[in-house]
This record gives C-alpha cells, sequence and structure tokens, in this order.
C-alpha cells in the first residue's frame, strides 16, 4: 500500500515559544489525522517532544539568513520532499520559508505559510524579505488584525487567506488540575500572602512587552500590590533597566522579576490579576488566551491581537497602550471590584476560550486549509 501524504513544517528552532509550540501541536494533528507529520528545523530541546509523539524531526540550520544558506536550505528541503513523499510543505518564519518556497515549487509541492508576526518594515528591502510569508498557496493569519495587515501589505486574496486564531490547550491550562497547595506555595514564594493582591505580567522581557509600563503603573496605585514580571529573556541591560526604574519609582519591593517560569498555569493561578501590556501590536497575544482559560481576569492593552479575544468589561478589559496612568486606574478598578463580580468577568473569558479559540479548535482549522491542497 502507498504511504499516505507527508506534511513538512519547517522554522529556524525549536527552543521556546509560541510557534514552536503551535508546530508541535499541529504535527500532533497531522499524525491523529492519518497523514504522515515530519519537522525540519536547527533543533532545540523542543525536539524531545516530537520524539515523544514519534514524529521524525530533521536537524537543518534553518536559522541561517544568508542567501547561500537560504539556497542550500531549499537544496535540502528538496532533497527531503523527494525522499519522504512531501506533498505539502508549511513554513513559519521568513528565512526558512523562502528554502521552503524553492523547495515546494521544485517539487510540485502545496505551500502554506502562517503569518505570524506584524514584521516590522524598517529599512529598503524589507517588505520583499516579509513578502514570502504571502506567497503560500494558503496564508494563515493568526487574527484578523494580521489578515488586514497582510491585504494592505501584499494584496494577497481572499480566496488565497484564512485566518485561524492560535489555540490553548485546556488540558494544560485547567484550573481545576492545580492543587490549591501549590498555588499558597508559590504566592509565598513571592512575598504575597491572601491579602496581598498579586499583578502578573507573563512575557518575554524585551521593551515593547510593556514590563516598564507596569513598573510605572505600580507607582500610581495605591496599597500594597505586588507586580510579578514573569519570562525570559533581558538578561543585562534591559533587566537592569527595570530594577532601576522600580527603584527610581520607590516600587522596588512591590516588584519581583522572575525569569522564565516553568510552571506558567500554575503562576497564573497565583495571580489577582493577569495584566497585557505591549506597547507594539501583537499578532495574537497567547498569553491572553493561556490567562482567560485559567479563569483569570485579564487587563489588555488595546491593540492587535487582544481586541479579538477580550470583550472589555465582559471577558476581560482594555487600556490604551503605552499609558501607567490608564493601566494603574484599570488595576485600581478590578481589583476594588467585588469578588464576585470580577470572577464573573473571569469565567467569561474562561468560557470564550474553551468556545473559540482551543488548540483542537486551531488543529481542526489548520489541517482543513491542508486538505484544499493535499492531493
Amino acid at each position: 500500500m502507498a504511504s499516505p501524504p507527508a506534511v513538512l513544517q519547517v522554522l529556524p528552532a525549536l527552543v521556546t515559544g509560541g510557534v514552536e509550540r503551535g508546530t508541535i501541536e499541529i504535527a500532533e494533528a497531522i499524525r491523529d489525522a492519518g497523514l504522515r507529520a515530519i519537522v525540519a528545523s536547527q533543533g532545540g530541546p523542543m525536539v524531545a517532544e516530537l520524539d515523544a509523539l514519534g514524529i521524525p524531526h530533521v536537524t537543518l540550520p534553518l536559522r541561517a539568513k544568508s542567501p547561500v544558506a537560504i539556497w542550500r536550505n531549499a537544496d535540502a528541503l528538496a532533497a527531503l520532499a523527494r525522499r519522504e513523499g512531501v506533498a505539502l510543505i508549511h513554513a513559519r518564519s521568513r528565512a526558512p520559508a523562502w528554502s521552503a518556497l524553492m523547495a515546494a515549487r521544485r517539487m510540485g509541492a502545496g505551500f502554506v505559510t502562517t503569518y505570524h508576526g506584524a514584521y516590522n518594515e524598517g529599512f529598503p528591502g524589507k517588505r520583499l524579505y516579509n513578502s514570502v510569508m504571502a506567497r503560500g498557496d494558503r496564508v494563515i493569519a493568526v487574527s484578523h488584525f494580521i489578515a488586514e495587515l497582510v491585504r494592505a501589505r501584499h494584496g494577497v486574496p481572499e480566496d488565497r487567506l484564512r485566518v485561524i486564531h492560535r489555540g490553548v490547550d485546556p488540558r494544560r491550562f485547567d484550573p481545576d488540575s492545580v492543587p490549591a497547595e501549590r498555588v499558597a506555595a508559590l504566592r509565598a514564594a513571592w512575598g504575597a500572602p491572601d491579602d496581598r493582591p498579586v499583578v502578573l505580567l507573563p512575557g518575554r522581557l524585551t521593551r515593547w512587552k510593556g514590563q516598564a509600563v507596569l513598573i510605572e503603573a505600580m507607582a500610581r496605585l495605591p496599597g500594597n500590590a505586588l507586580a510579578v514580571l514573569a519570562g525570559g529573556g533581558g538578561e543585562g541591560e534591559y533587566r537592569a533597566g527595570l530594577v532601576a526604574l522600580a527603584r527610581q519609582h520607590g516600587v522596588a519591593d512591590r516588584v519581583r522579576i522572575l525569569g522564565h517560569v516553568e510552571a506558567l498555569g500554575t503562576a497564573l493561578l497565583a495571580a489577582d490579576v493577569v495584566v497585557h501590556a505591549s506597547t507594539d501590536a501583537e499578532a495574537f497575544g497567547r498569553t491572553v488566551i493561556e490567562a482567560q482559560a485559567m479563569g483569570r481576569p485579564v487587563v489588555a492593552a488595546d491593540l492587535g491581537g487582544p481586541r479579538e479575544t477580550v470583550e472589555d468589561g465582559v471577558t476581560g478589559w482594555r487600556v490604551a497602550p503605552g499609558d501607567p496612568a490608564a493601566l494603574a486606574a484599570a488595576l485600581m478598578r478590578v481589583l476594588a471590584m467585588p469578588a464576585a463580580e470580577r470572577d464573573g468577568v473571569a469565567l467569561a473569558g474562561r468560557a470564550s476560550v474553551l468556545a473559540r479559540h482551543t488548540t483542537a479548535a486551531m488543529q481542526r482549522a489548520t489541517l482543513a486549509v491542508y486538505r484544499e491542497l493535499l492531493p
């Protein structure tokens, strides 16, 4: 019997992040649909998750961006596609996408891209470089915000464009799965007894994620609320700058900078309010739906993808981006609410995620796109 068609996903590496998580989730869905899943990247610790699923990973230098490297990677991907009977290549990042596009065209394979970000166009030629993500036979936008950007910048027609929101796995983000004693222990480690509100900002330590906005908001927030910044990166100048900013505003004792948190679900559940404070538009904003899935109240910057997942006053609250005074006012209002009212909004957020933004929904929609192109 002939082998089922193979779907090859390509990305730079499998270290950490939402693109990487989505790649693994879709690889699992491909396998479960009776197709063959293959992933190519430069590797990383998340390859172990593919191994556990029985999904082959091919190591190639797909982080490289030079024209020579892109051309060589195209040769390697074409050889892989020929050897494995790949019928469709799904590219998730720009440099690997150029290689994948060339390989797909040589092999006559379908080509799908996922437009994951609002890529900047800060220097000449950048729009051309970015345009590979709009050259798929199908172009998946992770939000309506990104879909509109793709239409405006690249003129992608509607028959090639699909909007598929990111998803959260309710098995991994389930408030009932986290023991209360684990939450209490984490709050104790943060120095937050039951009567001390915790405001959590999950996100990589980088300027546009808005950690500085939250620190400045804390200086305007009365009481003893504690801000917890949970996210990797930022080692060095930016992290030191956040520490200095907290000292400058007299809130150093009310700010914790944790770095990467492995048990994010527990951290979310330990928070009284979760903040998204990005100053640049997020393509989607996965941490928002993760917080909502854990039944936590969310205050999000009013731009980009969170406009599609946070209905103001219904499933969370939205505030002007980059405005510490507006964020402080929103936090004061939310923390002063009766617990039942605040919990009602949080539960509405969880219900919205379970109805519209699950991993399973994302997987089904992506497989439907593949079926439009598979023989």
